[in-house]
């Protein structure tokens, strides 16, 4: 079973940052993929960043890009996003997640999210 823990998540001003963390509970377990995804309220949840652990290769949505960063862990089932230059539109929960199953086709493991609240 595997579950992610998310922890990082607070209140900031506009143009600050964060560093959000996340890791399993339990024992690393194998993944093609990690990253983060976010929801404000009333929106849908929408991709913000994630790791491709076969090429190593980071990819970002574009509201984030050029702003966030991803760094993360394979052998650990680790990653993390680092949040610079924050503005109000990045208000949400964040949840950690991971592709286990090729099948899925997409990321099929979530943690419980952590809030981010970016004040103006």
């Amino acid at each position: 079973q595997v579950q992610l823990v998310e922890s990082g998540g607070g209140l900031v001003q506009a143009g600050g940052s964060l560093r959000l963390s996340c890791a399993p509970s339990g024992r690393s377990f194998s993944s093609f993929a990690m990253g983060w995804f976010r929801q404000a309220p009333g929106k849908d949840r929408e991709f913000v960043a994630g790791i491709n652990w076969r090429n190593g290769n980071p990819y970002f949505g574009d509201a984030v890009r050029g702003r966030f960063r991803i760094s993360g862990d394979n052998a650990k089932s680790t990653v993390a996003l680092q949040m610079n230059d924050l503005k109000p539109e990045d208000t949400g929960v964040y949840y950690c997640a991971a592709q286990v199953e090729v099948a899925s086709g997409g990321y099929d493991r979530w943690g419980q999210g952590t809030q981010v609240t970016v004040s103006s």
